[in-house]
């Protein structure tokens, strides 16, 4: 690349190179000196942006969070239907980039602006009569289900791509009722760990145990 034609580095450009970078080598391969070659500058150009490998990373990571478009719920639009859309959003945000949950998961802070965003969404469910402690235990706990939900998602991509009737057999082999035992009944029905039927699964009890919850604290 031609001096002309290099862009100009700026947080926000080393940033969106990063994520690109990422989809392509994973979060094991991606690496300041990798990420300068893509950029075709030395490595030392880029810490007049960034200060360590982990402000990148947090960078990283605040820029999938914030793209899964965060706020108080819509006009007219129920806490519950909120956390939905935006359990949602969050998921597809984080299946959007290869590791996009690990990277997520392991970041050392996020930006200030969505600092204000997460406080603005705990407000909007005090005024659903949340108390500021269960507002953020539930999103707390939500945001904790989709990391893990998605980290497993991801993982399984990675693994052996076995024929899944192989796979089943294997498993068939180690139980005494062979095909007919409790877990291959339930995955030949199309029970599984991941995918949207799980995820929507978990969502659901996620949200219902919380209404269960904001009632009790109304009674008491």
């Amino acid at each position: 690349m031609s001096e002309t034609k290099r862009p100009a580095l700026s947080r926000d450009t080393l940033i969106e190179a990063a994520l690109r970078l990422l989809d392509q080598v994973g979060l094991d391969g991606l690496t300041v000196r990798r990420l300068a070659t893509e950029l075709d500058v030395r490595s030392p150009a880029l810490y007049w942006h960034i200060r360590t490998k982990q402000e990148l990373l947090d960078g990283m990571a605040d820029a999938i969070v914030l793209a899964a478009g965060m706020g108080p719920p819509r006009a007219g639009e129920t806490w519950q239907s909120w956390l939905t859309r935006r359990a949602h959003a969050y998921r597809a945000s984080l299946l959007a980039h290869r590791d996009g949950a690990r990277l997520v998961a392991n970041a050392a802070s996020l930006s200030p602006a969505t600092i204000r965003l997460f406080d603005e969404e705990l407000t909007a469910l005090v005024d659903c009569g949340f108390s500021p402690a269960l507002a953020l235990h539930t999103i707390g706990g939500c945001t904790s289900y989709i990391n893990g939900f998605v980290l497993r998602e991801q993982a399984e991509r990675q693994e052996s791509s076995d024929d899944p009737s192989q796979r089943l057999a294997a498993v068939a082999a180690l139980l005494d009722a062979g095909m007919d035992a409790t877990l291959l009944r339930a995955l030949r029905e199309g029970g599984s760990s991941v995918g949207e039927e799980a995820f929507d699964h978990g969502l659901r009890a996620l949200i219902d145990g919380t209404t269960a919850a904001l009632q009790r604290s109304h009674t008491h």
